[in-house]
């Protein structure tokens, strides 16, 4: 899924709590007929360590007959990560991936130089109607790996390790936490977690990544004076201790991992360390260039303004 990024500001971080460097509210998106809470990119936060990019899709209720339908559209230099909480999304891409996302599991989809893919709600799920929500990421590829050949791995939920702890039920998306590490692969350093807290429960951030942030998917909680609801996001410190407080029972994901080297440049779907990059990116899909998408090649998503 996929729209221009926002330059709206953000609120700066709370005197109170110093552990907070930005607040972030998600802003209401329009994908189609689907909305979405845009949350990354802001104007004073383009990236999150590597995280270009964060939607939160939902939740919704989508009633017998309704689904999502997000034709074929490309992406450049960066990697897609679609993670649910509720619902399916029936994935496909010019690799010939053919994938149904299910609650739990990880879908990272590598575009590097160039891939096509869509995202469509299938038809026996259609018929019976179905409750969506989840979290749409863009991760933005290092240097030495932009021009990469694209990849597709899909992580089911049962692969992916849980940690119990006191009041926090925690699973490791991506990277290490809590002396657990994920199976999914990457070409950078970063973490993805996701974790239920019950109310009145303490959780200790991990530090070992320089950026961090914690995203409120439902529920509330308080680091230091701050509080936060669904839809917001706190940035801390880098180096900062951080421990935080569901005031109710919550669902986060904290999320973060080491600064890629130089700026990344962001039009439409195509994220490169070159402007001209995305340049030929355009020309390349206006002229047809761009790999069909087996089984899913009727219609497709125009370059905006075509």
């Amino acid at each position: 899924m996929s729209v221009g990024p926002s330059q709206e500001p953000v609120c700066e971080g709370c005197e109170t709590t110093p552990e907070v460097e930005l607040i972030v509210d998600g802003r209401p998106r329009k994908i189609g007929e689907f909305e979405v809470r845009r949350v990354l990119p802001v104007a004073k936060r383009r990236m999150l360590g590597p995280y270009v990019f964060l939607d939160h899709m939902g939740p919704v209720d989508l009633g017998p007959g309704q689904g999502i339908d997000v034709p074929p559209h490309p992406h450049i230099g960066l990697a897609t990560v679609t993670y649910l909480f509720s619902g399916e999304i029936l994935h496909r891409d010019s690799l010939g991936s053919e994938q149904a996302i299910r609650p739990g599991d990880i879908n990272w989809m590598t575009a590097g130089s160039g891939i096509t893919h869509s995202e469509r709600t299938r038809d026996e799920v259609r018929e019976a109607g179905s409750r969506l929500e989840g979290l749409q990421i863009w991760v933005a590829l290092p240097l030495e790996h932009e021009e990469a050949a694209p990849a597709f791995r899909h992580h089911p939920a049962n692969t992916l390790p849980r940690v119990n702890l006191p009041g926090a039920a925690v699973r490791v998306l991506i990277g290490s936490a809590f002396g657990q590490t994920s199976p999914v692969e990457t070409a950078s350093e970063l973490f993805y977690l996701d974790v239920s807290l019950e109310a009145g429960s303490e959780l200790d951030v991990p530090s070992e990544q320089a950026e961090r942030a914690v995203y409120v998917v439902s529920g509330a909680i308080r680091c230091g004076a701050e509080e936060a609801e669904s839809g917001r996001m706190l940035v801390f410190r880098e180096g900062a201790q951080v421990s935080l407080c569901a005031t109710r029972e919550a669902r986060i994901v904290l999320l973060g991992g080491a600064a890629l080297e130089g700026k990344r440049h962001i039009y439409w779907n195509f994220v490169s360390s070159s402007r001209e990059r995305i340049e030929r990116a355009k020309d390349e899909y206006r002229a047809g260039r761009f790999p069909r998408v087996p089984g899913d090649d009727e219609a497709f998503v125009p370059l905006p303004g075509q």
